[in-house]
């Protein structure tokens, strides 16, 4: 149990249970994310993807000063077109939920440039399994983003009506997940935590959400068991705290997972059946 609820925090981690996409929480930690350049030759990057204002997410992911992990992980987690769904762009302010060891951040950190910024938030209790990975990807690097260890339901490090964008990736399952030894709730009360996603919102901001697919009807109890949820629960959140649903992609959809294998197992990790969620405050 111990092993699991570590691997489960780390979530998003590399944002956090995850497979072809990532699992935001096992990725962050036991990669070493020292920033040292990739070997050559430089690995393929992603498929080209451009936002509908002009912006080519391709020209993020030129080889650099990364963890070469990074670059292995980028086809697996389809990062350009996650990117692309995401819609950030230069000067925008972005909150990252549950940003584990900094995968995303740092590709965040690279479109908004230094007109934008990113709060890299994690709960306090990622400390211990994170380590310095944190202070590796973002200090003297980073210089745009801002750490921020909070509850989830306790963004107050963000202003109200700040930020262009919300994401929480593999990790809203985490809502209903203890962490042993710790008392239930400590990593955010669920109404709470869309009501701070709310207010941190601007007016027309989006959240995105993505996280491993439960059967449908499965009970919210569930993100503490399998670190799956259904994403009509989510669904649901969003709603009651004035979020609407604008836009959904299969692009990590997998139907040979029955979406009932905790996310760990050898046999669906990083093959999981994932959902891809937009809304708009």
């Amino acid at each position: 149990m111990k092993q699991i609820a570590v691997l489960s925090l780390a979530g998003a981690l590399l944002a956090a249970c995850t497979t072809p996409a990532a699992e935001p929480v096992p990725d962050a930690a036991p990669a070493e994310v020292a920033a040292t350049a990739p070997a050559d030759p430089a690995p393929e990057a992603p498929s080209a993807k451009v936002a509908p204002g002009g912006f080519d997410y391709e020209s993020v992911f030129r080889q650099d000063d990364r963890p070469e992990q990074d670059y292995e992980m980028y086809p697996v987690r389809k990062s350009a077109e996650v990117l692309s769904f995401t819609g950030v762009m230069p000067g925008m302010r972005v909150v990252e939920m549950e940003a584990g060891g900094g995968f995303y951040t740092e590709l965040f950190s690279r479109v908004v440039g230094p007109e934008g910024k990113v709060y890299m938030q994690n709960p306090v209790s990622f400390k211990n399994f994170l380590g310095d990975s944190v202070a590796k990807r973002v200090d003297g690097r980073l210089l745009n983003v801002q750490i921020v260890e909070s509850a989830f339901d306790n963004l107050s490090d963000v202003p109200d009506n700040d930020a262009d964008i919300v994401t929480w990736f593999l990790g809203p399952h985490e809502l209903w997940y203890t962490p042993e030894g710790e008392p239930e709730g400590v990593l955010g009360d669920p109404d709470m935590s869309f009501d701070e996603i709310a207010r941190v919102l601007k007016p027309g901001g989006h959240l995105v959400v993505l996280d491993h697919s439960a059967p449908a009807g499965s009970p919210p109890t569930t993100g503490g068991e399998t670190h799956r949820i259904d994403k009509a629960v989510i669904i649901a959140l969003a709603e009651q705290h004035g979020l609407i649903l604008v836009e959904e992609s299969d692009i990590l959809a997998n139907p040979d997972d029955d979406r009932t294998i905790q996310v760990f197992n050898p046999a669906v990790r990083r093959k999981t059946d994932r959902f891809l969620l937009k809304f708009s405050k």
